[in-house]
C-alpha cells in the first residue's frame, strides 16, 4: 500500500498503514468463517424464509457477473432462498459476463431482470465523469444499479438485499480516491457541467437521502452480506461456480466490466498513481489467501498488454461516444477530487452525523 493517490493512508513508526491495521483489528469481529458464522446464516435465512413465506421472493440480488455476487447467488440457493436478481446491461460488460449471468440464473433457478439504461444518455453521463477528471468514474454505473435495485424491490414488495461485499477480498477499500455513488446531487452537477445531453429524468438515478432514509429507515430494507460468514476463498469459489454452473473466469477483480477494468488498470494508475491491485491483494493477505511475497511479485506483472489496452480503450470509447483525441487529452490533464464539485447537503454533513452516532453508541 502507498499514499500516492490516497491522502487518507497514514503510516505508523513500523511502516504499517492504517488500512491494514484497521482491517486486522476488525477481522475477528466482521469475518466469521466458522461454526458461529454458519449458525448466524442458518438463523438469519431461516427467519427470512419464514417471514417471506407468503411472498413470491425472499430477497433481491444485484448480479454483476463478477465472482462476489455470483458466489453469493450460489450460497443463497443452497439455502433454498427464492431470489430475484438484477443485472445492469450498460453495454460495457466483457462478453463472458453476459454468459456467466445467464448460466448462474439458469443453474440455480433464479429469476432475472436485465435493465438496459438509455445508451446515449448513459454514455454521455459517463463521458461527463471522465471529463471532470475525478477518480471514481464508475459512479454512473453504481448509481443506476442502486436506483434499479430499490425500484424493483419496491415493485415486488422485497425488503431484503443480498450483498456480495465481503471482508475476505475487500477488507481494504481505499477511501481517498472514491466517493459515495448514491449522491445524486454530485452526479447531476458533474453531468450538467461536463455532459452534452444532460437529462435529469432520462436515467434511473437515486439520492443518498432516498436510499438511506426512505428505503433504509421507512421501508426498512435490510442488507445481508453472507460471504462474511463462510470461508470465502477466491480460488475455491471459482472452482465451485465452474462445477455447478459452468462459470468462466474473466480475469482479475472487477474485470467482468471492460469499463471498470480500464478504469482500474489504466485510468487510475495513469492519472492518479493508484494501482487497485495493492488494496485487493492486501485484503487477500489479511484473509490468508496470499502471502506478501506473492503479492509483491504479482504487482510487478504489467497491468495491460499494449494490444489489449488499445482494444479495451477503443471498445469503451465507442460505446460511450468519446473520441480518442479527447480521451488522450483528458489523460494528460491534472486530476481532480470529487469535493471540487457540488455535493448534496446530506452527504456533506453525513460523516459528521455518523461520527456523532459512533460516539453516542460508544458511550
Amino acid at each position: 500500500m502507498d499514499n500516492k493517490g490516497d491522502s487518507t493512508i497514514v503510516f505508523d513508526a513500523n511502516g504499517y498503514c492504517n488500512y491494514c491495521t484497521d482491517a486486522l483489528q476488525a477481522k475477528d469481529v466482521v469475518y466469521k468463517p466458522n461454526a458461529e458464522g454458519k449458525a448466524y446464516l442458518d438463523k438469519v435465512f431461516t427467519e427470512l424464509k419464514e417471514r417471506r413465506k407468503n411472498y413470491k421472493y425472499d430477497c433481491m440480488l444485484g448480479l454483476s457477473g463478477g465472482l462476489d455476487s455470483d458466489y453469493a447467488a450460489y450460497l443463497c440457493q443452497t439455502y433454498g432462498l427464492r431470489i430475484l436478481a438484477l443485472h445492469i446491461d450498460d453495454g460495457l460488460d466483457a462478453p463472458v459476463t453476459t454468459s456467466n449471468v445467464k448460466k448462474i440464473c439458469d443453474a440455480y433457478g433464479i429469476n432475472l431482470i436485465i435493465e438496459r439504461p438509455n445508451q446515449e444518455l448513459f454514455g454521455d453521463l459517463t463521458c461527463a465523469f471522465i471529463r471532470a477528471g475525478v477518480p471514481n468514474i464508475a459512479i454512473p454505473q453504481d448509481n443506476v444499479l442502486f436506483a434499479c435495485l430499490y425500484k424493483y424491490a419496491a415493485e415486488n414488495s422485497i425488503d431484503c438485499f443480498i450483498n456480495g461485499s465481503n471482508f475476505a477480498l475487500e477488507c481494504i477499500l481505499q477511501r481517498g480516491n472514491s466517493y459515495d455513488a448514491s449522491d445524486a446531487a454530485h452526479l447531476l452537477a458533474i453531468w450538467k457541467h461536463f455532459g452534452k445531453k444532460y437529462d435529469s429524468t432520462g436515467l434511473p438515478i437515486i439520492s443518498t437521502l432516498k436510499k438511506r432514509l426512505y428505503y433504509g429507515y421507512l421501508r426498512k430494507i435490510q442488507t445481508i452480506k453472507p460471504l462474511n460468514y463462510v470461508d470465502y476463498n477466491a480460488k475455491n469459489a471459482l472452482e465451485i461456480l465452474k462445477e455447478t454452473c459452468g462459470f468462466e473466469y474473466y480475469g482479475d477483480k472487477h474485470c467482468e466490466s471492460i469499463f471498470t477494468k480500464l478504469m482500474q488498470r489504466y485510468y487510475l494508475p495513469q492519472k492518479f498513481g493508484v494501482d487497485k491491485r495493492s488494496s485487493h491483494y492486501s485484503s487477500m493477505i489479511i484473509s490468508g489467501q496470499m502471502t506478501r511475497e506473492e503479492a509483491l511479485e504479482r504487482l510487478h506483472e504489467p497491468l495491460y498488454s499494449p494490444d489489449e489496452l488499445e482494444k479495451d480503450i477503443a471498445f469503451v470509447l465507442n460505446r460511450i461516444g468519446m473520441t480518442r483525441v479527447e480521451f488522450d487529452g483528458i489523460m494528460k490533464q491534472p486530476p481532480h477530487a470529487h469535493n471540487e464539485y457540488p455535493v448534496s447537503m446530506f452527504n456533506k454533513y453525513l460523516p459528521i452525523l455518523l461520527n456523532v452516532r459512533r460516539k453516542l453508541v460508544k458511550y
